[in-house]
């Protein structure tokens, strides 16, 4: 059974009783700090777990694009080394909000598998949790199983295998784990196998079911859930594997055709082995998955978060390309076999086709010129002499070079070897370790700040209702308030803090446009709101800090927001709406929304294409933003069905989550969103639209600032006063401005060229007297030369290089100065023929504290900058002292 109709055969089955079909969320999570990437099915329905949103549907189904390469779930290195480990996946789930329990759980499992797909029922096996100190043994559970398998194929194991949590604190309980026997034929390195709880894959577990029964609060005590709910998963590789009876999720067809085409690619043949060429067929063929759909959810590559573990996996699978003797791009290539198989299942990877394969492209371009800066940086690192004596390289250096050029170890290792060091293996793997803890203590420390657990223990007793489309002052009670300790009674005068309220004006930050200001004023005091936020749903967040008097827990008050800049956010959000829909009419549909921000003065939109835009491109997508505007169009809102509104053709901003109802906005003929931003009634009222500057920000992710309303009528203005003042001070018509700078310019460089030349010429001419700047020092030539006036690095270095190409092939060392104000910069070089017995970023180490500066550089040439230009003096007897100390011991 191919891989497609089990995804099929698995939604249709359960949709047939009774479960909502959700689509797939993005990769990317919304609003979850604890996650770099979606790694389950339930991360989407965490809010339903957790009793923070109400869904119309207490069923659900879905196939969920997860990636586990990066935080707590990281799977990386072993991918292609087993049969099992990929970055990307697909998750099939199954899911129970407070509906059906174990009983019906386990049944659907056992139904799915027998009868759905057919499998040999001898095969399958259960465990269940088999209970603790804390938690009994999961008897319910095993009483259902038996109503399917025979005790001796129930199983019960502990904590570690059967109980799920998720998180330190929040809804857990205990699991059952579905297994399939492959057969004996698997190999088990065991001297007798263990079964289910061996290593081996004889018995594959391929369907964990966990029962949502328990809720631990922050002092770890169990307390059973009003309503157990059930969240299911299952990987769909590995089902297909069982399925389709192969030994591994790479002999699937998930993976088949496209192991075909990386066989064409290298010119040649898979084997199916862990020989390292198999190895490295496996490791493309999942990265390039992975990649392909990290880009088209709007991950771009880059040096930090989500875009640096790209970059990390593209590279990765580089390497492995580079391994089987690929030099050229061939990834970007491989993208299109990923989309062509899979655009019927996720439309959205054929709008992104060209984006997606020009990144790659791009990306597999800049590695190439990488991986080449790198060895030649770990060239000049083995020649450094403490390497080069002990004859070997150090963890730090070894990782830092994986880590940073993302050259793979065995290369670090054979280009060291042909220079007879060593790699520090266990040095460089203590380094990786130590970053791998760093990240997850990044993710797993934004989950667990008190703010956060707080906001949950706030939003499981209230929630907020924004009521601010249609008014911007309202009377309000105070449900809480919190200080910097934690929940209080009262705010005091010049205290700040965070005032939640039962019903509010106030927007909170969503969709780019950024929370409103205004004033809380109560029965005792004021307070002036400085933002608003919403960071978990249902729950409205105003910081504020008390002005006057104080404002206390219960209290009725009064809410206003500062309407002027409502106003300008509103004007700023609707024309975002507009642009967007002028990008894709212009450039295409591939474009996709990739950040935004809107303030009440200009707007900022991140937008996925792959070449900057030309002037025309600018005028053309400004030009039908300002139709709209003239044209006066009415700006419909409306609340409808989110199936409803996606089969019109809504388009939903990204990284925003909606609910079964979602609110539309629609500038009739021309742009059509999911928005829950506020907006204007007419696009008139915008009046102008203009765009300021379009740039790139990462790999095919460009850049629009723009501004609309009043503050674009001002930005004009300030144009028209720049040009023409300008054009009077250059006294030249405003039209003449450009051919007029252009001129000036050229003139200009070509006055500096020629003053630089003359500098030089007189800081070596003749009147310079050589012999006081020189001093024989043993065989050792020393030049201090007078500091130079007013020099710049380049002029200074030129002048440092003059003298080297003088004294060509004598032994020498220079330390040169330049002075700008109270500001000294530092030149030491050193010649070949002396560089055994001193090295430059050494002897610039001992002169730096003089002037109070740092710096550094390499064996042979090294600078630093420091101040203190009447400590130049001392600082050239240092470097004589030095020198002749040197000289004079042993050895010298």
């Amino acid at each position: 059974m191919k891989a497609n109709e089990i995804r099929t055969r698995f939604l249709s089955y359960f949709s047939k009783n009774g479960h909502t079909v959700v689509p797939s969320s993005s990769i990317v999570p919304y609003r979850d700090p604890t996650l770099l990437f979606v790694n389950a099915g339930m991360n989407q329905f965490k809010d339903m777990f957790l009793g923070l949103q109400e869904g119309t549907f207490r069923r659900a189904v879905s196939v969920q694009k997860c990636v586990r390469a990066g935080g707590k779930h990281n799977d990386l290195e072993n991918v292609g080394v087993t049969p099992r480990h990929h970055t990307f996946f697909e998750m099939l789930g199954n899911f129970s909000f407070g509906d059906y329990f174990k009983k019906e759980a386990i049944q659907f499992g056992w139904q799915f598998l027998t009868t759905e797909l057919g499998l040999n029922s001898d095969n399958i096996a259960a465990t269940i949790f088999e209970g603790d100190n804390e938690i009994p043994c999961d008897d319910e559970a095993k009483e259902y199983w038996t109503r399917y398998l025979p005790e001796k194929r129930i199983l019960s194991l502990g904590r570690k295998d059967n109980f799920w949590s998720m998180g330190d604190t929040g809804p857990c309980g205990p699991c059952s784990e579905i297994y399939y026997f492959q057969g004996n034929h698997i190999s088990c390195e065991a001297e007798v196998c263990l079964g289910i709880t061996c290593e081996c894959d004889r018995w594959l577990e391929i369907w964990n079911l966990v029962f949502m029964q328990f809720n631990r609060n922050h002092d770890g005590v169990l307390s059973r859930l009003p309503t157990p709910s059930v969240d299911t998963g299952m990987g769909l590789e590995r089902i297909s594997a069982i399925a389709q009876n192969v030994d591994s999720n790479y002999d699937t067809d998930v993976f088949c055709n496209l192991i075909r085409v990386i066989e064409k690619t290298f010119s040649q043949e898979y084997r199916h082995s862990r020989r390292s060429e198999d190895i490295s067929f496996r490791v493309i063929a999942d990265h390039v998955r992975a990649t392909t759909f990290l880009i088209a959810d709007g991950v771009m590559p880059s040096n930090d978060g989500r875009g640096y573990v790209l970059r990390k996996i593209m590279r990765r699978s580089m390497r492995h390309g580079k391994k089987l003797g690929q030099a050229d791009p061939f990834l970007y290539r491989l993208s299109s076999t990923v989309i062509d198989e899979l655009q019927t299942i996720y439309p959205d990877l054929i709008l992104q086709k060209p984006l997606i394969e020009r990144v790659i492209k791009n990306e597999e371009q800049r590695f190439g010129t990488t991986l080449m800066t790198g060895i030649a940086t770990l060239e000049k690192i083995l020649k450094q002499e403490t390497i080069s004596k002990k004859k070997i390289l150090p963890g730090k250096e070894t990782f830092m070079l994986y880590d940073t050029f993302g050259m793979p170890l065995d290369l670090l290792t054979d280009i060291a070897k042909d220079a007879g060091i060593r790699i520090d293996e266990d040095g460089f793997h203590n380094q990786m370790a130590d970053q791998r803890r760093r990240a997850r203590e990044s993710w797993k420390g934004l989950a667990q700040t008190s703010a956060l657990n707080i906001f949950h223990e706030l939003r499981a007793q209230f929630e907020s209702r924004f009521e601010g489309y249609e008014t911007i002052a309202l009377n309000a009670q105070i449900l809480a308030l919190t200080g910097p300790e934690g929940q209080v009674s009262e705010l005091a005068e010049d205290e700040e803090g965070e005032v939640f309220l039962d019903v509010t004006p106030f927007y909170p930050e969503g969709g780019g446009q950024i929370g409103d200001r205004g004033i809380v004023a109560g029965p005792d005091g004021i307070a002036e709101v400085m933002d608003t936020q919403s960071p978990i749903a249902g729950l409205i967040v105003h910081h504020v800090k008390i002005t006057r008097g104080s404002l206390g827990k219960n209290q009725q008050v009064s809410a206003k927001i500062d309407q002027v800049r409502r106003s300008g956010a509103t004007c700023h959000h609707t024309i975002t709406h507009a642009l967007h829909a002028s990008l894709r009419e212009t450039l295409g549909p591939h474009v996709k929304q990739a950040g935004s921000l809107v303030t009440p003065h200009r707007l900022r939109f991140d937008f996925s294409h792959f070449a900057p835009l030309t002037s025309g491109e600018l005028e053309q997508i400004e030009g039908r933003v300002n139709e709209k505007i003239q044209a006066d169009l009415e700006i419909r809102t409306t609340q409808m069905n989110i199936d409803a509104a996606l089969a019109q053709g809504a388009i939903a901003f990204f990284g925003e989550k909606y609910g079964s109802q979602v609110r539309v906005v629609e500038i009739p003929e021309f742009s059509l969103e999911l928005c829950g931003g506020t907006h204007l009634q007419h696009t008139g009222e915008a009046g102008l639209f203009v765009i300021t500057s379009e740039s790139s920000i990462a790999s095919g992710i460009r850049r629009i600032d723009a501004t609309t309303g009043l503050a674009a009528v001002s930005y004009v203005q300030q144009q028209r006063d720049l040009v023409g003042g300008t054009s009077r001070a250059l006294r030249v018509k405003p039209e003449a401005l450009i051919s007029t700078a252009t001129r000036l310019r050229d003139e200009l460089q070509q006055k500096v060229k020629e003053v630089e030349k003359l500098k030089l010429q007189l800081a070596t001419g003749g009147a310079r007297k050589e012999e006081e700047e020189t001093a024989r020092i043993g065989d050792i030539l020393l030049w201090t030369p007078a500091p130079l006036q007013g020099f710049d690095k380049k002029q200074h270095r030129q002048f440092v290089d003059a003298f080297k190409n003088k004294y060509q092939g004598e032994c020498w060392v220079a330390v040169s100065a330049s002075v700008n104000g109270d500001k000294v910069a530092i030149i030491v070089e050193i010649s070949d023929s002396v560089s055994a017995r001193f090295q430059a970023d050494q002897l610039i180490e001992q002169l730096t504290p003089i002037i109070e500066g740092r710096g550094g550089g390499k064996s042979e040439r090294a600078e630093a900058g420091g101040r203190y230009p009447e400590r130049l003096p001392t600082l050239y007897n240092k470097a004589r002292e030095i020198i002749s100390n040197a000289i004079k011991s042993p050895g010298a």
